[in-house]
């Protein structure tokens, strides 16, 4: 059969990719292995904010009395907990098969491997864990060609060696967001988002958690100063941490798992039920047949430019395989990119420096933009705006005073170059930076800017203010 387009992968920029493309009037399909949505949708970024919206409103129970309410004892199911997660994700699994459908969208179910420049094989799929379940009208394996072939196939869990999981003591992502109750206690290895938000779940559940992290502090990624707020908040509610730490051996024992920590020279044994990997992912560049038709890569990702395409005529790539960020909206933004110029649009290349990175912990944190260190290792002279929550009305009356809003501006021209937060409901509201920095709007605009009172919101302008020195209510 033959199409325009053919993406291979149904994640979140797949999909996108291949609805824009319809949009243009591309004949388009995508071959999917296992699940439409991908790993994002239907084992990643939406289950677990289902898991930790119930974790969150189990919490507040825990906290009625400080809003002069009763709910005396309050459990929880695990159970049910679980199947709700699996119940949002199963919905909106079902939504992209409509839309995919809605737009005349061919699904291919298989594994695909391109064997040649617009040509491509596939293949029953794998057995895989849960056993995937193609739409009725799904193409089967076979020969496909198309003009274009994008690859969006996404990326797993990496893997430690010695840490391999085996579903019992070691965990890997699927066993986490399955469980069938929780553990008295956990070891997460890895601090960054998904280790975060996995030990700020079970700990609000009320597992004693410990999280090993090999860098110097937690959250790598993000600004020093925010990291540092968080652990402080995230140790208030008992997560433990072990930073500049490494687990170097693991033994089961009377029923726990012995892990051997290495840290400064010396070592300690952390007993936990289980262990958690949850050192980030890695692209899904193998057995796609990328070296017999010279596909050039680099640091385990494919090689692309700022349209999303090879060194491969007809051939591109989006999203975690394309390289760092590995976020589901970058991925995305991709797509669209990449679907426009392949119809011959005149498009955006994505700015990376504008994408936003969220952890949807308690609390939560939001990042766009550079990081303090990075700004002035750039050359930049900085003024840097801090306000914290305990000085805003509306998350003193939500009982979620706790965290900061930080910016960064360039002193010399008034550039918005970055904006960190650690707080309540900030994953929503670094969106409103983001369309600061994208419409390059300077710290006087910002200024005039009215943000509604009583809201969160107020906190990112005061930020604004304070780096002038004209905050008010600090």
């Amino acid at each position: 059969m033959k199409f325009d387009l053919i993406v291979i992968g149904s994640g979140p920029g797949g999909y996108v990719a291949a609805i824009r493309a319809a949009q243009l009037g591309l004949n388009t399909a995508v071959v999917e292995r296992e699940h439409l949505g991908g790993v994002c949708l239907n084992w990643g970024c939406i289950p677990t904010k289902a898991l930790l919206r119930s974790a969150e409103v189990y919490d507040l129970f825990q906290h009625a009395r400080d809003f002069g309410l009763a709910a005396d004892n309050v459990r929880f199911d695990a159970g049910a907990v679980v199947r709700r997660s699996r119940e949002v994700s199963g919905r909106l699994n079902r939504g992209v098969a409509g839309l995919l459908k809605k737009n005349g969208i061919s699904v291919i179910w298989g594994e695909a491997k391109p064997t040649a420049p617009g040509r491509l094989r596939v293949t029953a799929p794998s057995p895989r864990r849960p056993a995937p379940e193609p739409p009725a009208s799904a193409l089967g394996a076979g020969d496909y060609s198309a003009d274009h072939i994008l690859v969006a196939t996404g990326a797993r869990p990496r893997a430690l060696a010695g840490l391999e999981p085996d579903g019992q003591n070691i965990w890997s992502y699927y066993e986490a967001m399955t469980p069938e109750r929780i553990p008295d206690s956990l070891l997460i290895v890895g601090s960054g988002a998904i280790g975060i938000e996995f030990a700020s779940f079970y700990r609000l559940m009320g597992a004693k958690v410990t999280v090993v992290e090999i860098a110097d502090r937690i959250l790598p990624a993000e600004d020093a100063e925010i990291a540092q707020a968080a652990r402080k908040l995230f140790e208030k509610r008992g997560i433990v941490f072990r930073t500049s730490a490494r687990v170097v051996g693991v033994e089961a024992r009377g029923g726990l798992v012995q892990a051997r920590v290495a840290r400064e020279g010396a070592s300690e044994v952390v007993a936990a039920e289980k262990i958690i990997v949850a050192a980030g992912v890695q692209g899904n560049i193998e057995n796609l047949g990328l070296e017999a038709l010279g596909v050039r890569c680099e640091g385990g990702c494919i090689a692309v430019d700022a349209c999303g395409r090879t060194n491969v005529a007809g051939l591109y790539a989006i999203g975690d395989v394309a390289g760092a960020p590995m976020l589901a909206h970058k991925a995305e933004h991709e797509g669209v990119v990449c679907v426009e110029a392949i119809s011959g649009r005149k498009t955006h290349a994505l700015d990376r420096d504008r994408i936003p990175g969220c952890t949807y912990s308690l609390p939560q944190i939001a990042s766009v933009g550079l990081t303090e260190a990075k700004a002035r290792a750039a050359g930049h002279e900085l003024r840097v705006g801090r306000f914290p929550f305990a000085g805003n009305g509306k998350a003193i009356a939500l009982g979620e005073d706790q965290g900061l809003v930080k910016t960064l501006f360039d002193a010399g021209s008034g550039k918005l170059l970055g904006a960190h937060m650690v707080g309540p409901e900030v994953t929503e509201l670094i969106q409103g930076f983001v369309l600061a920095m994208g419409l390059e709007t300077t710290e006087e605009e910002l200024f005039q800017t009215v943000f509604p009172h009583p809201t969160l919101s107020e906190a990112m302008h005061e930020s604004v203010l304070a780096a002038y020195g004209r905050a008010i209510h600090v």
